[in-house]
């Protein structure tokens, strides 16, 4: 169009037809960047139905692994370590998708998310990466290396594993020159892009889980269904007995499967074929003398026209009668002013309802063997135990717990504790919060009111989890740089309140 010398109508026209396909590009951008949104939402979707069908096989998994501990239990061993790794991959993920849209008040609006500036100041630093691109390397490669661990090198699955969360440099096709995988995925993509593609690799995750469990599955299934592969079961009603009382209880199938009614049984050398009952062999003999007995005996069942024997073996501990109750803190030797202590109480060969339990330093509350007590003033709390025997005889005993304060709690912002990087717009939306990371306990720990120092300017009191206008005010007087410090934050935890919050402080990003 430039050959030539050209009417000043022809350069009109051509100078149109410029401003006509940038046009069409600008169209072409929103359409894109909608599409991106589209697709984000349909794997977020996707993602869920994965979750609940995993979810699905780890639960059927546990089942077997607690039918056929010998035949499942290491295949659920492995499931629990890939369902924890993949969770906290999946979790930081999630946390990352977050931090990229927290300014976004609109989640939806697709076409306002070409934008750069996130990643690019988030992962990279120059020629190299941020502290932040560095640890989302670590994870990824971090992820495969553990699960290639649990499953072995030799597993089918690590070629796709490799290549779902590979990180190597990639080649460049008109230079074949190489870049590192990170800039070629995320610097100079706008966020709903890479927004995207952080919940494909959630996708990826859900999918390799999805792949594992089935396979662990699949491949016990139609092994588990053969007779050869039964193991019997020895279910006592308990594993402990006073010399002269009676064993009671059933030996039963894995499968616990009532319609299974085996040929013969052989219980310690002598014939119960009568004694079976909806597929379970009834114990009632005589327990024996102090010490351990064994159970042991055959069921014979026809498989295919032939017999198939399937061996039994248990054992239980004839006891003398106790002197004292066993008493245990299901937290340790400390109980906590102001919270529900968990108390188990139990005796051995004595029932529950047989018991009686009482309680100074604290009020309790429970029943049958599970108890908690909330300690007041003091610092010791007594649990005091009384029973009962078959025999006749009453058992009297106590344990003392220490009493004490909850501990120190840790301000926090967005999760994060000492001291935590962000702009001063996330602060200025962000709840103030408190926690007790190392604590046994659950709490539901609700912040009061807490002070806030702006460099520069006053000390501003503010009460509730939330910055109130004139900590907003000050808040925004702040510079690139500047620590803010909030501190003097009070608390309570259940309701109680929390003696001391250390403090938290925000290094303002821009």
């Amino acid at each position: 169009m430039a050959a030539g010398k050209m009417s000043a109508r022809q350069k009109m026209i051509n100078l149109m037809y410029l401003v006509f396909i940038a046009m069409l590009a600008m169209n072409m951008s929103k359409e894109v960047l909608s599409a991106f949104g589209f697709m984000n939402e349909k794997l977020k979707e996707n993602n869920l139905s994965t979750t609940l069908k995993n979810n699905s096989a780890y639960e059927n998994l546990a089942t077997k692994a607690s039918e056929q501990s010998a035949k499942f239990g290491i295949l659920y061993e492995q499931a629990k370590e890939i369902k924890k790794y993949s969770s906290e991959f999946y979790a930081y993920l999630d946390d990352l998708k977050s931090k990229m849209t927290a300014e976004i008040e609109d989640k939806s609006d697709y076409e306002s998310m070409d934008k750069t500036d996130f990643l690019d100041t988030y992962f990279f630093k120059g020629d190299g990466y941020t502290k932040y691109g560095q640890l989302f390397l670590e994870n990824i490669n971090g992820y495969r290396t553990k699960l290639i661990k649990v499953l072995g090198a030799d597993s089918k699955f690590v070629p796709v594993i490799n290549k779902r969360f590979s990180t190597d440099d990639v080649n460049l096709s008109e230079s074949n020159k190489k870049i590192s995988w990170l800039k070629s995925r995320y610097e100079g993509f706008p966020m709903i892009a890479s927004l995207t593609n952080f919940t494909q690799m959630q996708a990826d995750i859900k999918n390799t889980e999805s792949d594992i469990i089935t396979d662990l599955l699949g491949g016990k299934l139609e092994e588990s269904l053969s007779l050869s592969n039964y193991t019997g079961i020895v279910s006592l009603e308990k594993t402990a007995y006073f010399a002269g009382e009676s064993v009671k209880g059933q030996v039963v199938l894995g499968r616990y499967d009532a319609t299974l009614v085996p040929n013969k049984v052989l219980l310690n050398g002598a014939d119960v074929t009568k004694n079976v009952k909806d597929g379970q062999v009834i114990l009632n003999m005589p327990a024996g003398n102090v010490g351990e007995k064994t159970i042991k005996g055959t069921i014979f069942f026809t498989e295919n026209g032939e017999e198939v024997p399937v061996p039994f073996e248990s054992t239980y501990s004839v006891i003398p009668e106790p002197s004292s109750a066993v008493v245990s803190a299901d937290k340790m030797n400390v109980v906590y002013r102001g919270l529900d202590n968990p108390i188990s109480v139990s005796l051995p060969g004595v029932s529950d309802n047989n018991i009686n339990v009482s309680a100074t330093g604290g009020s309790l509350s429970g029943k049958n063997g599970k108890y908690s007590i909330k300690p007041g003033a003091g610092n010791i709390a007594i649990i005091n135990v009384s029973a009962k025997l078959s025999s006749g005889k009453t058992v009297n005993s106590k344990a003392t717990f220490r009493i004490k304060d909850i501990p120190a709690a840790m301000g926090s912002v967005r999760g994060q504790y000492g001291i935590v990087s962000m702009p001063k717009t996330g602060l200025a939306n962000a709840p103030i919060a408190a926690g007790l990371p190392d604590f046994e306990f659950d709490l539901s720990i609700v912040v009061q009111s807490f002070k806030i120092k702006v460099p520069g300017q006053l000390t501003i009191i503010v009460n509730g989890s939330t910055l109130n206008a004139a900590a907003k005010a000050a808040l925004g007087k702040a510079q690139r740089g500047d620590i803010v410090n909030i501190y003097d934050i009070k608390a309570t935890a259940n309701g109680v309140p929390i003696s001391k919050v250390l403090p938290v402080s925000i290094d303002i990003t821009n």
